[in-house]
């Protein structure tokens, strides 16, 4: 299977447009016409998941975060990004990454996250304009064509209502995850939600706009905890890694179906780094 063959399926379960304009997205590493076997799915590029990559003769690497992110000046084994890359592309082994493309996509991460808690009918928290393939807050004075599916975040009701606490239980639960930090009253009754996976402070403000009695999310800064308090809406704090990690898990299968006859799985050494987690 050539490599430029599976990009195209990734692009479809992820489209680029919808990535973040900061973002790194699509193949990062590699040469399309390369023959691919073996995939491993990850949420971080780390020193343990390169091992296991080179150890298990993986072809290509579909990571969530960017490896690079930022531009490179140089690339030496100097500093660990450059060593991680040097280890790969030794190795042959390509990387590509959907990020924030897969975070908004229709069945990206926050979808997910509305199906594991039983939301019907979500819709983004922030819509994407299809024609230029970016956010569009609403009352920017210009006109654009929408698909009112797209776009950043997610949120929705609940089928019944739940108090603060019994939503976070859920959440935890759905993924096996350690017990959730809340950020308000733990026995606040909840009717509408929002999902930001990983560090979603940001969106609490669209939070907030769409009527969402609580913004579930990987990780928020102190500040944001402030606000969210002050808002009246509560906070269900995953940690970054349980917020995302189960969707690469998800990513490796829905490869799997298309490609039956490679070789593919979720990596099996990577772990979150915060201790307790």
């Amino acid at each position: 299977m050539h490599l430029d063959t599976i990009c195209g399926l990734l692009s479809q379960i992820a489209p680029l447009k919808l990535a973040e304009s900061w973002d790194n997205v699509g193949l990062l590493v590699g040469d399309r016409q390369s023959e691919i076997s073996n995939i491993m799915t990850c949420l971080t590029v780390t020193p343990a998941v390169v091992a296991e990559a080179i150890e298990q003769e993986v072809d290509l690497l579909v990571t969530h975060h960017p490896l690079p992110f930022q531009p490179l000046k140089r690339i030496t084994s100097d500093t660990n990004t450059g060593k991680m890359l040097l280890d790969l592309i030794r190795n042959g082994i390509a990387i590509y990454s959907a990020h924030t493309a897969y975070d908004s996509a229709l069945n990206g991460i926050n979808q997910q996250w509305c199906q594991k808690l039983g939301i019907e009918n979500s819709k983004p928290l922030v819509e994407i304009s299809e024609s230029l393939g970016s956010q569009t807050a609403s009352g920017d004075g210009k006109p654009a064509s929408h698909d009112h599916s797209l776009g950043s975040g997610r949120y929705g009701r609940l089928k019944e209502p739940e108090t603060l606490i019994e939503v976070g239980k859920r959440a935890t639960t759905a993924i096996g995850a350690p017990p959730a930090r809340i950020v308000g009253n733990s026995h606040t009754v909840i009717k509408k939600v929002g999902f930001a996976c990983g560090s979603g402070g940001s969106f609490l403000a669209s939070a907030a706009r769409c009527g969402c009695d609580a913004l579930i999310t990987g990780e928020a800064t102190f500040h944001v905890c402030l606000e969210a308090e002050s808002k009246g809406i509560g906070l269900i704090l995953l940690g970054h890694y349980y917020s995302e990690r189960f969707a690469m898990e998800s990513m490796a299968e829905m490869l799997s179906e298309e490609f039956p006859d490679l070789r593919i799985w979720a990596s099996e050494q990577e772990t979150d780094p915060i201790l307790g987690g």
